[in-house]
């Protein structure tokens, strides 16, 4: 059955190569939590069009968002659970794990102070900022993550209107950040300028990891496509990409 589910993506999609990563660090496949796939069902459907693209592993990320997607540990792992269950009752043996994406705000500093955050790996942090709005002391709570014994990682820096330059990106690497880049990013998913960015930070070398994003089958479908790319592939002749040390 997934040789069959693989070569009807294949034919769909053009694939013609094998990945050059097969661990994805940022999607939103627990149902009905954040803004991400809203049924079980279309859950365990993504999963399997990941795995027949030749996906080993997800490490999936809900939002953790005070102000709308007020989720907790307790409320995610209860999510991933029952995920789990159904993907072993439909004997889908792919490796699954869970962490959260956290969103840039003063509840995320709390949780900081507490020492109470959802990490994967060795010890990574996934977090995103406003699209709009300058990070505050943003310096500052990376150096605490790293003090904690953290490695922050920031989602998607091609998508924030206000770091656009050479001189932003590095001096967010020299804060200590990681950057993890959305493959549909490359595509245009997001628009014109967000695609002249993301490839303005591939070109430089400053991409850590890759990403998906899925929260639907319609990312899912930009992503299989991202993966065919030339910016895919330039991807690993400029970049040291960390995915599948995961």
């Amino acid at each position: 059955m997934f040789k069959q589910l693989s070569e009807k993506i294949a034919f769909r999609l053009g694939k013609t190569t094998p990945l050059a990563h097969s661990v994805d660090i940022h999607s939103h496949l627990i149902p009905a939590i954040d803004d991400g796939v809203k049924s079980l069902d279309s859950s365990v459907d993504i999963i399997r069009q990941l795995q027949a693209l030749g996906f080993k592993k997800i490490i999936t990320t809900p939002h953790i968002m005070s102000h709308r997607f007020p989720n907790t540990k307790e409320i995610i792992l209860k999510g991933y659970h029952r995920l789990q269950k159904e993907l072993k009752k439909q004997e889908i043996n792919i490796e699954l794990e869970v962490a959260a994406e956290y969103y840039y705000d003063e509840y995320f500093l709390e949780l900081i102070k507490k020492n109470e955050i959802m990490s994967f790996g060795e010890k990574y942090v996934l977090f995103e900022l406003s699209y709009t709005v300058k990070p505050f002391v943003l310096e500052q709570s990376v150096a605490k993550l790293i003090a904690l014994g953290y490695k922050p990682v920031l989602a998607h820096p091609e998508r924030y209107n206000y770091f656009s330059s050479e001189k932003h990106y590095r001096s967010l690497k020299e804060m200590g950040l990681a950057f993890q880049i959305n493959a549909i990013s490359t595509q245009g998913f997001y628009g014109p300028r967000v695609k002249k960015a993301v490839e303005k930070i591939i070109d430089l070398g400053l991409v850590d990891f890759i990403g998906s994003d899925i929260h639907s089958q319609k990312y899912f479908e930009s992503f299989a496509r991202a993966l065919q790319s030339k910016s895919y592939a330039k991807l690993f002749k400029k970049n040291s990409i960390k995915n599948n040390y995961l």
